[in-house]
């Protein structure tokens, strides 16, 4: 990869007009250790991918998961230990893979993990070459079935083509592995999709809202009275009665995904509002905590499912206390304050 960012590869990347990109690294290099892999791997398969992106926007990095050497890689395996067999090579390249596809958004053919099932399940079939490292005529049937797999998302059962040099049953065995492997668990190895599918949860004229909350999609709500949002969980409180559509547009590169929900408000809450009273909280959609501050000392705070139960009750006299919601489920919560002067007022809480 990091030769790659300065040769010939960039210079096609960057000429852009790419459906797929596909990325291999160096075929020990994924293995090494973690240290060593945050300096010499990782950077420049970010690099690469932002690249991809950057000169075109509708391409789908592809990272090429490879396979650990047949006997693992016993020079190695005497500075890293783990190197010292398949099954510890193997697992290693599986890892940071996998961490490269999903720290930089992208895709996976997992050609190493097909090789694995073959391996345990027909361990007559020979994948390697006669170096226990570069692939057989075999092992490179297995690595096509995983990218036709993971790029067209079909079936590789229902091929028909097979190399000559390979037997009906070996070359169907192979098809077989590649379907169980990837195509039955596509999601997997694909790039996250743009997901827009998202619940309500209605509290008088309060609703919140829980999107599918994909890493690295991006959301943007219209609430269907003027005002949006682009945050994954949130919140809109509305300022009069009627039915309103919500629609929610999710979005990854050029993927979207969108979906439409009806709400209808039947009443308007009298709650007085906190900036009225001087009492504030922030954030109102928060998973850790939230803080409240008020001009006029608290003397009681109260934490209210939607349910009606109390779960939280604070009688210290301050100015500022602080919510700590780990061990609250998520969902819709009214925080009750009052005020030492009397005066009361309730805020609208979202957990996430």
């Amino acid at each position: 990869f990091m030769s790659h960012c300065s040769n010939a590869s960039m210079n096609y990347i960057c000429q852009g007009g790419w459906d797929y990109v596909v990325l291999q690294e160096q075929s020990q290099y994924p293995s090494f250790p973690d240290s060593q892999d945050q300096n010499e791997v990782f950077p420049y398969a970010q690099r690469l991918v932002d690249s991809v992106y950057k000169y075109s926007p509708c391409a789908i990095p592809m990272f090429y998961m490879t396979w650990g050497r047949k006997n693992g890689d016993s020079y190695n395996a005497q500075f890293f230990p783990p190197l010292g067999t398949y099954e510890g090579m193997d697992s290693l390249l599986y890892l940071r893979y996998m961490m490269m596809k999903e720290d930089n958004n992208a895709a996976v053919s997992p050609v190493g993990r097909v090789w694995h099932y073959i391996r345990t399940n027909y361990p007559t079939i020979e994948l390697y070459q006669s170096d226990e490292s570069h692939p057989s005529m075999a092992g490179t049937y297995a690595a096509a079935c995983s990218f036709l797999t993971a790029i067209w998302g079909v079936d590789p059962t229902m091929v028909t083509y097979a190399p000559a040099a390979l037997d009906s049953v070996m070359a169907a065995n192979i098809r077989y592995a590649a379907k169980t492997v990837v195509y039955d668990s596509l999601s997997r190895w694909q790039r996250v999709s743009a997901d827009a599918t998202f619940t309500t949860e209605v509290n008088e004229n309060y609703v919140a809202l829980t999107s599918a909350n994909k890493p690295n999609i991006v959301y943007a709500w219209d609430f269907g009275d003027g005002t949006v949002d682009s945050l994954a969980v949130t919140a809109h409180k509305y300022t009069a009665i009627g039915t309103y559509t919500i629609r929610l547009i999710a979005a990854n590169h050029c993927e979207t995904d969108t979906m439409e929900q009806t709400v209808t408000i039947n009443s308007i809450s009298a709650v007085e509002t906190a900036e009225a009273d001087g009492v504030e909280m922030f954030p109102e959609v928060a998973s850790v905590r939230t803080t409240i501050h008020s001009d006029v000392p608290m003397s009681m705070v109260r934490l209210i499912s939607v349910n009606g139960m109390e779960v939280y009750r604070s009688v210290e006299e301050n100015t500022e206390t602080i919510l700590a919601l780990n061990a609250y489920a998520k969902g819709l919560y009214l925080v009750k304050i009052t005020l030492v002067n009397g005066k009361e007022t309730t805020k609208h809480l979202l957990v996430k």
